[in-house]
């Protein structure tokens, strides 16, 4: 069951509204707003028509939607990222991050406040630890928190914790930002790389853009550094753009599987994938498919 089904069923038992009634809604509310608003979108305004508020309870991980403002939910610190120091437009700050997990699903936090970072570096909450979050904002497939949340140790113990996020087999068309996706499509263009220096390490590295499409709608795809050359492109076609346009060439209308996280695009505002893995397609097991088609 996706979150929107649970959101759905949320709804329905805090209201005592039918679950069908609930979708007519929905769909009424999106057709008031000429599609322009997600199915998500639109169940929380009729989630807050109906007088069902979320912001005081606690919530699964799996039931968080994008763009929810004061997020409260319980989970087991599984995987604790290094403290990481930033500069963004000549202002100097921190951000801690961790992936934490219930029962549901899993999710990565990003901590803003100083305070909370601190907790962090003095070893206060660390990887294994059990901790209550209030007051996040759910945004990009992300929880944040900001001064105004809160993070603290729980002494309640959560059992049968889900220790990696749950891929999806998805068509273009039905993708959700937040969402871990794998697609099976053809690449449809291929941009020049962009290049920058590492910080850390002063080495040169590289960012490709795709355009893919599966016949249902197209979406623009991102590979960082090493990962570029999951498409079969070498260091030096990479970094030599008369020999990267003789591999793009090849490339252009192969299908393969892409796999990655769903995030929005802030300059243009859709939809992108940001790859972490790229898998040739199995060609019998495709046949295999239109044969249990027919």
């Amino acid at each position: 069951m996706d979150n929107y089904e649970q959101l759905l069923d949320r709804i329905s038992r805090s209201s005592g509204v039918e679950r069908v009634e609930i979708e007519r809604k929905i769909e009424a509310k999106r057709a008031k707003l000429s599609g322009l608003i997600s199915k998500e979108g639109a169940a929380q305004i009729v989630a807050a028509e109906l007088g069902i508020v979320f912001d005081n309870e606690r919530m699964k991980i799996s039931e968080l939607l994008q763009g929810m403002k004061k997020a409260n939910v319980l989970g087991k610190i599984t995987t604790l990222f290094p403290v990481r120091e930033f500069n963004k437009n000549g202002r100097e700050g921190k951000i801690a991050s961790f992936v934490l997990s219930d029962d549901s699903s899993t999710i990565r936090v990003a901590l803003w406040d100083t305070h909370h970072i601190e907790l962090i570096e003095k070893g206060q909450i660390k990887e294994g630890d059990v901790v209550e979050i209030s007051n996040g904002s759910v945004r990009n497939g992300d929880l944040h928190l900001s001064a105004f949340s809160d993070i603290k140790k729980s002494k309640e113990k959560i059992d049968n914790i889900v220790e990696k996020r749950t891929i999806m087999e998805s068509r273009i068309s039905e993708v959700k930002v937040g969402q871990d996706v794998k697609l099976r499509a053809i690449i449809m263009q291929i941009f020049e790389p962009k290049y920058f220096d590492d910080k850390k390490s002063g080495e040169k590295r590289a960012l490709l853009n795709l355009v893919l499409d599966d016949g249902s709608d197209t979406i623009r795809a991102v590979l960082f550094g090493e990962d570029i050359k999951k498409l079969g492109f070498t260091n030096e076609e990479i970094f030599e753009l008369e020999k990267f346009e003789g591999k793009k060439t090849n490339l252009l209308g192969e299908e393969k599987h892409f796999i990655g996280n769903v995030r929005t695009n802030q300059f243009f505002s859709r939809p992108e994938l940001i790859m972490n893995n790229v898998e040739d397609v199995n060609v019998v097991e495709v046949i295999k498919e239109l044969e249990a088609k027919i």
